[in-house]
């Protein structure tokens, strides 16, 4: 079909050509044709038997290419309904005269007005609107200038050209110290970008000297390896840092439980009872269990409950401490009653049942190798190893007050329903609807942490051991310590400390699981977990800052899970006021260890 498309373009072309510059191009007509009418042709267009042979030339090219080919009767008839619609616009352009011409030429015109020529969201980066009086462009240029000056200046030494060497890293002296910490161009100095413009002269004279584009790839490829051994390197100390100043009490923070357990004991209030026994069993009453040894933090989880709860005569919090703090607990709630809800304090060494031959984590504390992983985890030779994260090196994770949590009814056995918190928790709201819950026959009431492909089972748990994977989904959604709601009745009926002690004998190797406490919760509460709302307890105040500030406005309880505590330097400041402001700056004690907001 080549043979016949191109004649016909070439055809084509030409009549509209003759059609929109007749006036122009009708002489070519008279001595191409021969035509007489030519004044005629002028006026009015070119004749009839011009238009007609144009259209027999056509259809002679058309035959010739149907008798060189053999086509089908359905491609021939296409081609002839082609060849029709062709001469039809032929002629029409043919014959369109001045007026025609001048009519569509203002339809246009009209037509074009009407465009909505604005294009929403047009950004030009040279419009006034746009510039940014925090632009960085030369801070930038400077840091780029830096690294290539140092590319140079190491080309330089290994060419031993050392005036070349000595004048880049002259320039990149001058630099750092006119951008010193500026963080946008207007944090700099007056006279930077003269400094810039002296750094240019000196680059474009070293490139004009060394360039090589192997060379230099293989010297930024160089930068770049060392620049992530050193960032790799300073993360490590980061966390370790981190790691250390979260598990290390604050000077402050100890003073407290030592003055008011010197005062305990020396004003003898250690034979004053706390607590109205009667409703320590009542199971019609609201009851909590909160195990800690921060006095401090306690006293704000007692007091912002409180504040928010109805009935506050129908509370009662069960606080278990360890045998340091247990004076000075007990010694801050005498003094500090917590109005007409009733406070227990109790020693965990007092619980006779809980000892090594009932308790997994006891057992695996008196391990040589457990005290030595946990207790030797500040050692250089821990510090080396890469494959084990510092987080789950701290002996937190083995405090009994971490694991109480696992054995409720045998701390309540009269309970029916008790509601677990956390001492880094703050409440918002009234948590007795919790209570009156239909948790579905569950054991465990929480708010499920996992979002997208995070949080799941696989992010706590050794999928790799048969023992797991074969028991457990690892796509199953995480929850949270932190705020629980245990039914005590379904608990017994299930033996779930029964299975806590199972997992736990399982994972003495720490094949199983790494961290404390929440991965043998994630087990042996393992489709025995009823979903709460997420807005009972927004989580991460203790290492997210970009937690929503809505969730945490609107949330009954907010947790400072982390490391950044909010009675620690750490604490992430724009959160601390939730918790601060359940703390009486005025108290005697509080004053008398300087503590801060």
């Amino acid at each position: 079909m080549e043979c016949v498309s191109f004649p016909l373009r070439v055809l084509f072309a030409s009549v509209f050509l003759l059609s929109v510059y007749h006036q122009s191009v009708g002489g070519r007509y008279r001595n191409l044709k021969g035509c007489q009418e030519c004044d005629i042709e002028k006026r009015y267009g070119p004749p009839q038997h011009i238009i007609n042979k144009l259209g027999s030339d056509a259809s002679l090219v058309v035959d010739q290419s149907e008798q060189a080919t053999s086509v089908s009767p359905l491609k021939l008839k296409r081609q002839k309904l082609r060849q029709r619609r062709r001469e039809k616009l032929i002629t029409e352009l043919i014959n369109m005269n001045d007026g025609a011409n001048l009519e569509t030429h203002e339809a246009a015109i009209k037509h074009s007005k009407e465009f909505n020529i604005i294009t929403k969201g047009t950004f030009s980066i040279w419009r006034k609107e746009y510039r940014n009086p925090n632009s960085n462009f030369i801070l930038k240029l400077i840091k780029d200038q830096i690294i290539m000056a140092k590319v140079y200046a190491s080309i330089a030494h290994s060419l031993n050209r050392m005036d070349i060497y000595d004048s880049m890293y002259k320039h990149i002296r001058e630099s750092r110290l006119a951008i010193e910490d500026a963080s946008s161009d207007t944090d700099l100095q007056q006279g930077t970008l003269e400094h810039a413009k002296a750094m240019g002269h000196a680059l474009s004279f070293a490139k004009d000297l060394f360039y090589n584009c192997d060379m230099v790839s293989r010297k930024l490829r160089a930068m770049i390896q060392s620049a992530e051994t050193s960032i790799h390197a300073a993360k490590k100390h980061s966390t370790f840092l981190i790691q250390h100043a979260a598990k290390t009490v604050p000077n402050l923070l100890h003073c407290l439980p030592l003055q008011l357990t010197t005062d305990y004991y020396l004003h003898g209030y250690n034979s004053k009872l706390l607590e109205d026994e009667s409703k320590l069993t009542n199971p019609a009453l609201y009851h909590y269990a909160i195990f800690s040894d921060n006095v401090l933090a306690t006293s704000v989880v007692v007091n912002s409950t409180l504040v928010h709860a109805n009935d506050p005569e129908k509370h009662v919090f069960h606080i278990v401490t360890d045998r340091l703090n247990f004076a000075a607990m007990r010694m801050w709630f005498i003094l500090h009653p917590p109005g007409l809800a009733t406070i227990e304090v109790q020693n965990i060494e007092e619980f006779k049942w809980l000892n090594s031959s009932y308790c997994a984590v006891l057992r695996q504390l008196q391990s040589d190798r457990i005290k030595e992983y946990y207790f030797k985890a500040d050692h250089p030779s821990s510090l080396s190893a890469e494959n084990e994260n510092l987080k789950y090196r701290n002996p937190k994770y083995l405090s009994m007050l971490n694991h109480l949590r696992f054995y409720m009814p045998e701390v309540y056995p009269k309970l029916d329903k008790i509601l677990f918190l956390d001492d880094d928790i703050v409440v918002q709201k009234d948590l007795t609807p919790l209570w009156s819950l239909d948790m579905k026959g569950m054991v465990n009431g929480a708010v499920e942490t996992c979002k997208e492909s995070f949080h799941r089972f696989d992010t706590y748990l050794n999928f790799s051991n048969p023992k797991i994977s074969k028991n457990f989904d690892p796509q199953a959604c995480g929850w949270a310590f932190g705020m629980n709601i245990f039914d005590l009745k379904e608990w017994k009926r299930c033996n779930i400390t029964g299975i806590y002690h199972y997992w736990q004998d399982l994972n003495v190797e720490r094949t199983l699981w790494k961290l404390g406490s929440l991965p043998p919760g994630l087990i042996t509460f393992y489709n025995l977990t009823y979903p709460l709302d997420r807005r009972w307890h927004v989580l991460g105040l203790g290492y997210d800052p970009a937690v929503n500030p809505i969730e945490i406005e609107n949330a009954a309880v907010v947790h400072y899970n982390g490391n950044f505590k909010p009675w620690l330097d750490l604490a992430i400041t724009k959160y601390k006021s939730h918790w601060s402001r359940f703390v009486n700056m005025d108290d005697h004690y509080i004053k008398l260890c300087s503590f801060s907001q």
